[in-house]
């Protein structure tokens, strides 16, 4: 087990994920984010069944800022209910792990 954790955040469009990535990363609540530029997203909301193209980010954080980068999406992002859903990263290489920390990490 380690500390990393992917959060998944769906975005109306690329435009909308780009501008939140890029905070994410500048405030350092996230080392990356990558954007998958459109999904298809199938849901129940207020009881009718929607269907919608999306932007996907996957923000690549520590298990300490998850709730700092939560926060900041709910109050930043333009859906009433963003999706922010955290894993647990089990496995993976050494060298990009200790990377996500050191780059989330407040720097004085």
């Amino acid at each position: 087990m380690t500390d990393i954790r992917m959060v998944y955040c769906t975005c109306p469009d690329t435009d909308v994920a780009g501008a939140l990535a890029r905070q994410l990363v500048e405030r350092q609540l996230a080392a990356c984010v990558n954007i998958l530029p459109e999904i298809r997203s199938i849901y129940l909301w207020q009881g009718e069944v929607q269907d919608d193209a999306e932007s996907l980010m996957l923000i690549k954080t520590t298990q300490a800022n998850v709730g700092k980068l939560q926060e900041w999406l709910l109050e930043n992002h333009p859906y009433d209910e963003p999706e922010v859903i955290a894993v647990p990263v089990t496995e993976g290489s050494p060298g990009y792990l200790e990377w996500v920390t050191a780059e989330t990490q407040t720097r004085e």
